[in-house]
């Protein structure tokens, strides 16, 4: 089973999506051709995508490692990235099991009405391996494992069902579509909170600038692509230790510049083509099930967040965050965490923030501190559990590299486990044992039938 999921996990999204898209639009009635033509759009969307990440992270780490080394901004949990938290996930047995359990669990739940949302985010299944595996080392208990896990899916199917209908008034071209992605969907509670309490703060709440209008009233400095080129070389200022490595490094610096800057201009572009391909298998679903079931019906293709994280507001607010977070990470009391790694990860945090602060960009800023801020502590306080899962891997599977924790280190990722959700579910089973399994399961089994309830009226209308 190990084997054989690990060989679909391999594949990768920008192999399977023409696969899975085929498939499935010819299900739904379309033809082949365009089916497979929608699924190849997908699928070069992830490509250009892993491309521009990859970029990112060449262009950052060099010049950020110098920082920590100039600045001696070492703490003692090291960022392992989502690579090292993936391996983790998928090579233990929660992660060898988790998508046909998931799959099944997601069957179960569109079969009794408890759920709308078809999640074919398969790579993405590690974020509940992740916190599964770090409760099966943590307990000593793979029945334990899978709890965590499931218990975390339902979770995310459930908010992602909430979030879909705004998700996809935000973001064009998104309609028929939900993202059941535990990280994304963990900070979305911050933002209503946040978004809602920045109503009442004078100033503030009479600040409404977006994207559009950041272009409008900074002209070229409110560009993304100025910003990039910007920040860029303002990281490679802080790369030289004095002026005389400065003046040397000016081609560097400026390379960096134009590369940042690259990324802010490229990302946009690269994600329209999800749009491209997503809208041929969106519209032919939705007539598909007004058809056979009414217009009050509805079902919901679970996505990956990728598809969207080129908006403007999301590109401008992480890449302002990018040195925030480091600043935060070096002065907050008792964080040990120095993200470095896990900062490409930066433009998934906006995903969900944007439709409630509907793309307010200092409000999105704020909700961005806050959730960084809390989240620092997060990895810190999961880094012992997750580095002994990390050892474990390790041993079973010395060849992977990415499970290799330096020596006098802890392990640590933002990507998931600075999320929220899983820091609950990690709380619950660590702190309180049976009382906090009884707590997830209550908090489950009412937010199951709370949205069954609602979906009903929604059909019955």
């Amino acid at each position: 089973m190990e084997a054989v999921f690990s060989y679909i996990i391999g594949l990768g999204a920008a192999v399977m999506m023409p696969i899975i898209f085929t498939i499935l639009g010819v299900c739904i009635g379309i033809k082949f051709s365009k089916a497979l033509k929608s699924g190849l759009y997908v699928g070069v969307g992830f490509v250009g995508l892993s491309i521009i990440t990859a970029l990112l992270v060449d262009t950052m780490s060099p010049a950020l490692g110098k920082v920590v080394e100039i600045y001696d901004l070492k703490l003692q949990v090291f960022d392992m990235g989502w690579p090292a938290a993936a391996s983790v996930a998928y090579n233990t047995l929660v992660g060898s099991f988790i998508i046909p359990v998931c799959l099944g669990v997601n069957l179960v739940l569109l079969l009794t009405g408890c759920t709308r949302t078809v999640n074919i985010d398969l790579w993405n299944y590690w974020h509940f391996a992740f916190i599964g595996a770090v409760v099966y080392f943590m307990t000593d208990s793979i029945a334990w494992g899978f709890f965590a896990a499931i218990i975390c899916y339902i979770l995310t199917l459930v908010m992602a069902d909430m979030t879909a209908k705004r998700f996809q008034k935000f973001y064009p071209g998104m309609d028929g579509i939900s993202i059941p992605q535990p990280f994304c969907q963990g900070f979305m509670p911050f933002a209503i909170v946040i978004n809602k309490a920045l109503d009442y703060v004078p100033g503030i709440n009479k600040v409404n600038i977006d994207s559009e209008g950041m272009k409008k009233k900074f002209g070229l400095f409110g560009e993304p692509l100025f910003l990039g080129v910007l920040i860029g070389i303002i990281i490679g200022c802080l790369a030289c230790k004095d002026w005389n490595e400065l003046v040397d490094n000016i081609p560097t610096t400026l390379q960096i510049g134009i590369k940042m800057g690259a990324v802010m201009e490229l990302i946009p572009r690269i994600t329209s083509l999800f749009i491209e391909g997503l809208k041929p298998i969106a519209e032919a679903t939705k007539e598909l099930i007004a058809k056979k079931f009414g217009e009050d019906k509805e079902l919901y293709i679970g996505m990956s967040p990728a598809l969207v994280i080129g908006h403007p507001t999301t590109l401008v607010v992480s890449l302002l965050l990018i040195p925030v977070t480091l600043v935060l990470a070096v002065a907050l009391p008792g964080n040990q965490f120095l993200p470095l790694a896990s900062l490409a990860g930066m433009f998934y945090v906006f995903v969900m923030v944007l439709p409630y602060t509907n793309g307010n960009v200092l409000r999105s800023f704020i909700v961005g501190l806050v959730v960084m801020a809390i989240g620092l502590y997060f990895v810190t306080w999961m880094a012992g559990d997750f580095t002994s899962a990390a050892h474990s891997v390790a041993q079973v599977h010395p060849d992977d590299k990415t499970v290799q924790v330096p020596a006098g280190f802890s392990a640590g990722a933002l990507d998931f486990a600075s999320s929220p959700l899983s820091t609950l579910i990690y709380a619950c089973m660590k702190y309180l044992n049976y009382i906090g399994a009884a707590i997830l399961t209550i908090l489950t089994a009412g937010v199951l039938a709370w949205n069954r309830v609602t979906i009903n009226k929604k059909t019955t209308k």
